[in-house]
């Protein structure tokens, strides 16, 4: 399963009002799990930047002069997201920019039914809030000290470690996965060319201290020893 963290930043908050975006950011996951892979772009927004946007982001004119309109990246940008799910806090707002800027550039929009929207996510899950980024990057502990202003990129990478947490956390228990030979033919109960293999947890790099005490220890070794050699206990030197 492909997903995209995701984030945009603009000139301001009415896509259909003139402003425009400046920056966007993606992190590739695969099934949960960052890969490496990531897309990031700054964009000439074609127009001045309000101070009110820039005290947001800290993008300014003249920083964006040089950088490429959308119409010139917005291949690459759908290559990217070609059909992965785009993972995105408050998507209304992100996709209002989006699907405004690939319909000016003559391109196909994204569906809603692309999009998954973690501030609903932490709704459900956390309905008293706060569910701001900043304010569940503090309740998973996640370290966002170096988001002094916005920025896509890193807000996209901030955004995978915080919809990690809200869909479960980070442990994988038990992966049950289809392992195929390439033979591509059926198995008797309809898997192709597979098995179904178990994999273990991963093991903690320290183990836990033990919790039972020496005396607790001694106690249970009397118990034992008054069982007789044939104990069963005793096959298996507890």
């Amino acid at each position: 399963m492909r997903e995209i963290s995701f984030d945009t930043e603009t000139t301001g908050l009415n896509p259909r009002g003139g402003d425009r975006l400046v920056e966007i950011g993606g992190v590739e996951l695969i099934n949960h799990v960052p890969t490496g892979k990531s897309f990031h772009v700054y964009i000439n927004p074609e127009r001045d930047m309000p101070v009110e946007a820039f005290n947001v982001h800290g993008l300014s004119e003249e920083f964006l002069a040089d950088k490429p309109k959308f119409a010139d990246v917005a291949d690459r940008f759908l290559d990217f997201v070609s059909d992965a799910t785009l993972v995105i806090h408050n998507a209304s707002f992100d996709m209002g920019f989006i699907n405004m800027e690939l319909e000016r550039a003559a391109r196909r929009v994204i569906l809603n039914a692309q999009v998954l929207d973690t501030l609903e996510l932490a709704r459900r899950k956390h309905p008293m809030g706060p569910n701001s980024l900043d304010a569940l990057c503090a309740r998973y502990g996640i370290d966002n000290s170096r988001r002094t202003k916005h920025g896509a990129l890193l807000d996209a990478e901030l955004l995978a470690e915080v919809y990690l947490e809200l869909i479960g956390g980070k442990q994988t228990a038990l992966s049950l996965v289809v392992e195929t030979d390439g033979s591509g033919q059926d198995g008797a109960d309809g898997e192709i060319g597979g098995s179904l293999v178990s994999r273990p947890a991963r093991q903690r790099p320290v183990p836990l201290n033990p919790r039972l005490t020496d005396a607790e220890l001694k106690a249970h070794q009397a118990f034992i020893g008054g069982m007789g050699d044939d104990a069963l206990w005793k096959k298996y030197g507890l």
